[in-house]
């Protein structure tokens, strides 16, 4: 059995209020137009999680909402600014054969990083800038089985180079 992780972080957040606590920033005009293009990447490729898992912060929930999926999700207060560590804990718990996480740098970058046998020569990988996504797979049974450096990297995307491809 092979199981499939997709690593996404929030799209682009506004900081046009001062006031507002970093929780409660929202996506600004240009995550906006980032989301809708990585929901129209999902529906090209046919990539579609079982299971999506998102931080309560509203720019990840936003992010979501504009993905346009119709799966389960659960919204967790322990993937706001969570560390690698505590994402692979959370990962290693679930059940699900696809399953998609919208969270936060630099957990979900550093995450990534670690999960994938080899990195993609695209320079975002490493900075993992917002919306980057990553596809992996892992030749395993249980989530429980997967470990640091044990997936493959099937696909690398940034909203940008989604946007520009399509630009007439």
């Amino acid at each position: 059995m092979t199981l499939r992780l997709i690593l996404m972080r929030h799209a682009k957040s506004g900081w046009d209020d001062p006031l507002l606590g970093d929780h409660d920033r929202p996506l600004s005009t240009r995550g906006i137009l980032s989301a809708h293009a990585l929901a129209r990447w999902l529906g090209q490729t046919g990539i579609r999680p079982d299971h999506v898992l998102c931080s309560t912060a509203l720019r990840t929930r936003e992010t979501l909402a504009l993905l346009d999926l119709e799966q389960s999700v659960e919204f967790l207060a322990d993937l706001y600014l969570a560390g690698e560590d505590t994402l692979m804990d959370i990962i290693q718990a679930q059940h699900s054969g696809t399953l998609l996480i919208v969270a936060h740098n630099p957990g979900i970058a550093q995450l990534a990083s670690l999960l994938v046998q080899s990195r993609p020569s695209h320079a975002g990988f490493n900075d993992y800038p917002t919306g980057a996504t990553s596809v992996i797979e892992f030749p395993v049974f249980s989530w429980g089985q997967v470990g640091f450096g044990t997936g493959r990297l099937i696909d690398f995307v940034l909203p940008r180079d989604l946007i520009e491809k399509t630009a007439p």
